[in-house]
């Protein structure tokens, strides 16, 4: 953003956070989210986070309520490996991009509650869920700008001259966000990128770190714009 003296100063972009469902009232819960999204947008909000856990309802349909009743506001979705195939996680965002000509943000989120994770049988290391949580994204990424065919053979991720239909609209390309507060979460999304923001010591723990940009073998693909 550039001042009136032609100085540049940071662009803010600012996330409201969508209300949980568990323990709201079924028959209010849907108008929650309306109402806090309408007013999200009024007050100039770029997105809205949309939580994901066991206990709480699908964030894709949830995402869906929040596109229908706005005109610009992103949701930004929580997205978790052990709950689809990074394929199917292009899929709605490109299924998105062709209902609704709107953008899409993504949440990403290397592990979450030890119950959670427990009662899917989700026994991967720490560590490893920020090496899968790298492989993942870069399948995602991969599918939605590329025009053809996708190749990868990962550690947990393998894929064969697979195509991402109907193609995203390169300006739908959605913003990524790894969640994290562990070091290991802060090194590994340094590794993805090259324009990851520096946060003040004590905040970087406690904030997301968006990708600005993932390296990964075979290219460099923007993570968000």
């Amino acid at each position: 953003m550039h001042t009136n003296n032609g100085s540049i100063q940071p662009q803010v972009e600012v996330f409201s956070t969508c209300p949980q469902s568990s323990g709201a009232s079924r028959e209010m819960y849907r108008q929650h989210v309306i109402d806090v999204a309408r007013w999200s947008e009024h007050y100039g909000c770029k997105g809205i986070l949309v939580y994901a856990d066991n206990s709480l309802v699908d964030p894709w349909l949830t995402a869906q309520i929040i596109i229908e009743n706005t005109e610009r506001l992103c949701p930004l979705v929580a997205v978790q490996p052990i709950y689809a195939h990074p394929y199917t996680v292009a899929k709605t965002v490109t299924t998105f991009g062709f209902f609704f000509n709107r953008r899409i943000y993504l949440n990403m989120v290397a592990g979450g509650f030890k119950n959670d994770l427990t009662a899917l049988h989700d026994t991967t290391p720490h560590d490893k869920r920020y090496a899968r949580l790298v492989e993942y994204t870069t399948v995602i990424q991969r599918l939605l700008a590329s025009s053809g065919p996708v190749n990868y053979d990962g550690e947990f991720y393998k894929v064969e001259n697979l195509r991402m239909t109907p193609p995203l609209d390169p300006e739908l390309l959605p913003g990524v966000f790894v969640s994290g507060s562990s070091d290991r979460s802060c090194a590994s999304a340094g590794s993805y990128g090259d324009q990851i923001p520096k946060a003040a010591e004590g905040v970087r723990s406690r904030n997301s770190i968006r990708w600005a940009g993932m390296r990964s073998a075979g290219g460099n693909y923007r993570a968000s714009k």
